[in-house]
């Protein structure tokens, strides 16, 4: 069972709360950079909060309950997820226990765990996009419908939307303008330069990037996904090993008064 890391109760008066949000983190090498980079970048940025996408932690297909518990021990305090957090069966048991692991809002409500996480003054939404990625129900109305509920209404509200296209991320940050402090996307894999904080004060990101393995196709071993392409054919995909690693993330400042993003900035390393 999931021991806290940390005080789950987490409330920031009169000054600017610091958020980190890591990019899909893919297999051991990616683990392996969080554990090496994100203490030293807790204390140089002065973090008050960090988010993390998991949904590739185990061999780069789903979450295990120890590469979860490993992540959360190198200084993670929410791990969202998408569609690939069914990948791994035994992790499902635990989505309904205090372990801070977020399934996407807009499964089924019947669906085992939750999809959003309230910690003090910070909620945290996790979203699945439906252009190109699957059919589930209407990541707009779910998302609407579960600020709406809200009282009171957490005074910041981080939103991780896990989708391919483009557009519908953008129309995301709109729809959620002046009501979302951060909507952010993941699932590319490929960091965005977009950065931006929205007119009625939403930090915007279409994607955070990944922690993985630099020469690779996302993650995963180039030849793998050139056979592929040329064959058209199922292959085995296997997390990339060698070269160094990416480690993609992204700041934002919130002032926790007005719930308003104040700062956005790109935060990306590489480690050998």
């Amino acid at each position: 069972m999931y021991a806290p890391w940390r005080s789950p109760v987490v409330r920031f008066q009169g000054r600017l709360l610091r958020i980190l949000m890591i990019g899909d983190i893919v297999g051991k090498p990616g683990r392996r950079a969080v554990k090496t980079l994100l203490p030293g970048l807790r204390s140089e940025l002065g973090l008050d909060f960090v988010i993390a996408n998991g949904e590739n932690l185990a061999g780069g297909f789903g979450i295990t309950l120890d590469t979860a518990e490993e992540i959360l021990s190198s200084g993670v305090d929410v791990i969202t997820s998408g569609n690939h957090v069914w990948d791994q069966k035994t992790i499902v048991e635990h989505l309904d226990s205090d372990l801070p692991l977020l399934r996407p809002l807009n499964y089924p409500p019947a669906t085992p765990g939750r999809g959003y996480l309230v910690m003090g003054d910070v909620m945290v939404v996790n979203l699945l996009g439906r252009v190109f990625v699957g059919t589930t129900d209407c990541p707009f109305r779910a998302v609407d419908a579960l600020i709406k509920e809200q009282n009171p209404i957490p005074p910041i509200i981080v939103v991780d939307l896990h989708a391919e296209a483009t557009s519908e991320k953008i129309a995301m940050g709109w729809f959620l303008d002046g009501r979302a402090s951060v909507v952010a996307g993941t699932h590319t894999h490929v960091a965005t330069a977009d950065t931006r904080i929205l007119p009625k004060g939403t930090g915007y990101v279409s994607d955070l990037g990944m922690v993985g393995p630099t020469n690779s196709v996302i993650g995963v071993e180039t030849q793998d996904v050139i056979e592929r392409f040329l064959t058209q054919t199922p292959r085995r995909l296997r997390v990339a090993t060698a070269g160094p690693v990416r480690f993609n993330s992204v700041l934002f400042d919130i002032d926790p008064s007005s719930g308003k993003a104040t700062d956005i900035v790109r935060v990306d390393r590489e480690i050998d």
